[in-house]
């Protein structure tokens, strides 16, 4: 029989964040700061809104967009908490942010187009690009500058190949923000070099210095930007899969088209709960999110202490909920030190190297569980660390 399988499929490798999610369910005492989901339960209101529509027999399709009231609160959110200029007649709401960045980059990118990636990035950036047989580029970015992305950094990347640019902040693993300022140092390069933008601002509301700035909200920025965010972190929404894409009008009508045929639309009791979500926001100016995000800067403050204390230098994160510390002080890998720490003490971290080849040396912590599992990881881990650091 032949071989079915394209090259594509074959070559891409699995997530690296899933390998250690799936073997923490084989030891029943390991305690997980893998993956990127919040501890809290999403808040009574917006599940009572999903429990109101099932109710009322709202179990069918909606429109390909999606809900027109959901779309109209998306429109005025990004107008009002951001600055960005948006419309619901170009608003999609999707699965998740994931499909966003699918739909974003299979409606843009074509065989062999270049497409720059912050290095280190969240996981599915590359494969995706892969898939649509285009050619990712790491753009590197560093703890010393802030893992930002440089407009030497971005020049040093871009070929006449080159066709989009990811901007991923807060970033997923490091923590990573870029404030307007350093947003509007990049500008001049997008623009010299005609290059889309597409900004995940997924972990907008969890930005713990100032407030998140969009690119989109740039001068001359919103017709060469893809937005995409949705609701999964910053409403603790992640099993509901309800996200949303904000783009210029030919490009949002390629997603659109795209939408339709792979998806047609999200979930209706989804989209019922993001609108509670977003309605009572925009109402009591986000309490709920500011109270999560409150308790998340507690433990990230906690636990980059725990780090630094215990040698492993840690840039401190200044978004979304993650802690990147850097182990090559112990002469490990990420990689390395992320498999003997799950076999000697059971704590399941992610290998740096899973976003990027500049996260060799480093992995990625979640501090989205409770201070008493944290507490009990940072103990297990400054054990391991004592017994392996190189004198």
């Amino acid at each position: 029989m032949r071989d079915f399988l394209t090259k594509h499929a074959k070559e891409i490798k699995p997530s690296g964040i899933r390998k250690y999610f799936d073997l923490v369910e084989s030891l029943p005492d390991a305690i997980s700061l893998g993956v990127g989901e919040p501890d809290f339960t999403t808040p009574w209101d917006v599940r009572s809104a999903a429990i109101r529509s099932l109710q009322k027999g709202y179990t069918q399709y909606t429109g390909n967009r999606g809900l027109k009231e959901l779309r109209e609160l998306t429109a005025r959110y990004l107008e009002e908490r951001f600055g960005v200029e948006s419309s619901p007649e170009h608003t999609i709401i999707t699965i998740g942010a994931s499909e966003g960045i699918d739909l974003a980059l299979r409606a843009t990118c074509e065989a062999g187009d270049e497409i720059l990636i912050p290095d280190p990035a969240y996981v599915s950036y590359s494969p995706i690009v892969k898939l649509c047989g285009g050619v990712p580029v790491s753009v590197e970015c560093s703890a010393e500058n802030g893992f930002i992305l440089t407009p030497e950094a971005i020049e040093r990347a871009v070929t006449k190949h080159t066709k989009s640019i990811i901007v991923a902040y807060p970033n997923n693993p490091t923590g990573g923000i870029m404030t307007r300022e350093q947003l509007e140092k990049i500008v001049p390069v997008i623009v010299k070099h005609d290059l889309l933008v597409i900004s995940d601002e997924i972990y907008a509301e969890l930005t713990y210095c100032g407030k998140h700035a969009s690119v989109a909200s740039l001068k001359g920025m919103r017709e060469r930007t893809v937005l995409l965010g949705g609701f999964s972190k910053s409403f603790a929404m992640t099993g509901w899969r309800i996200g949303f894409a904000s783009a210029p009008e030919a490009i949002d009508a390629a997603m659109l088209k795209i939408h339709q045929y792979t998806a047609l639309c999200a979930p209706r009791m989804s989209q019922h709960a993001a609108v509670a979500a977003l309605s009572g926001g925009l109402k009591d100016g986000f309490t709920s999110v500011e109270s999560m995000r409150s308790e998340y800067d507690r433990r990230r403050r906690f636990l980059v202490k725990e780090f630094n204390d215990m040698g492993l230098s840690c840039f401190e994160p200044r978004g979304a909920f993650y802690a990147f510390p850097s182990v090559e002080r112990t002469g490990m890998t990420g990689e390395e030190f992320a498999n003997e720490l799950l076999k000697e003490e059971q704590v399941a971290l992610v290998p740096g190297s899973a976003f990027g080849s500049c996260g060799i040396y480093h992995v990625r912590c979640s501090y989205a569980t409770g201070m008493a599992e944290l507490t009990e990881a940072v103990k297990r881990i400054a054990r391991f660390v004592k017994n392996r650091t190189k004198n």
